[in-house]
């Protein structure tokens, strides 16, 4: 673990050091991400002056899963989104044997490779929202203890389905379109399960349970008598992980590179 902590740490310095080269477009993604979130929250917030409640939840316990939802996004767009996109620009290329051929996981050295240092400058904005909501609402002292935990358990489940999704990059060669289903797949997890009905509900929190990725930590620091979404993303979550690695030798086992 040393050894990876270390070569991560050289990671995250050489992605800062390439994306501060451009301050211009730095800039600009401090502010994409501050108009992200301010779209997010005055959505909910127009929703909400048309109607009095969304299932059973109120203003305030829905800006509370939406700012719950920002806060695993901007973690998620900090330590693993541009990895995707690079991931599918090196199978393109053949830049992807010289990855192989390094001496620790290939998943590590495909998906924790860049890091985006400007989404750092808005994280006191998305942890404050949260914290703001959660006291909106009202949630206990060990709620809180629990916070970080759940919003990492949240991050890896989405970065896990994710990962699944990647895979199919070794046999599609271009993962342009990959990276779009997955950013829409971001889109549907950003929503409450309860505003899904019939099959698409059941699809989406057991087949692709991208659902369970806000719902079950949410639902669970709500109302702890909704325990049942978070075991069950637990159990997901980790049968996913058996099943990525199965996928991710078979497809490293049929990888051409494109430099051949």
């Amino acid at each position: 673990m040393r050894h990876y902590w270390n070569v991560y740490k050289k990671f995250v310095s050489t992605s800062v050091s390439v994306e501060t080269s451009f301050r211009t477009s730095f800039i600009l993604l401090i502010f994409m991400d501050f108009f992200f979130f301010c779209s997010s929250v005055f959505s909910v917030n127009f929703i909400y002056d048309h109607v009095a409640s969304i299932g059973p939840w109120q203003r305030d316990h829905l800006l509370f899963f939406i700012t719950f939802m920002l806060t695993i996004d901007n973690l998620h767009m900090m330590i693993f989104s541009q990895s995707f996109w690079e991931f599918s620009f090196n199978i393109r290329t053949g830049a992807l044997d010289y990855v192989i051929l390094k001496p620790m996981s290939t998943i590590f050295s495909v998906f924790f490779r860049h890091f985006r240092a400007s989404s750092l400058f808005n994280t006191p904005l998305f942890v404050g929202a949260l914290i703001y909501y959660g006291i909106k609402i009202e949630i206990t002292p060990l709620d809180w203890v629990l916070m970080p935990f759940l919003l990492i358990m949240g991050l890896a489940l989405l970065v896990v389905i994710e990962f699944i999704l990647s895979t199919s990059m070794f046999w599609m060669t271009d993962g342009t379109g990959i990276n779009f289903l997955r950013m829409q797949m971001q889109q549907l997890a950003r929503w409450p399960n309860f505003v899904y009905q019939g099959i698409l509900r059941k699809v989406l929190t057991i087949i692709v349970p991208v659902l369970l990725i806000g719902s079950g930590p949410v639902h669970f620091l709500v109302d702890k008598s909704q325990w049942q979404l978070l075991a069950l993303m637990v159990i997901i979550f980790f049968g996913l992980c058996g099943l990525l690695r199965i996928i991710w030798n078979f497809g490293l086992r049929h990888y051409d590179s494109a430099s051949s």
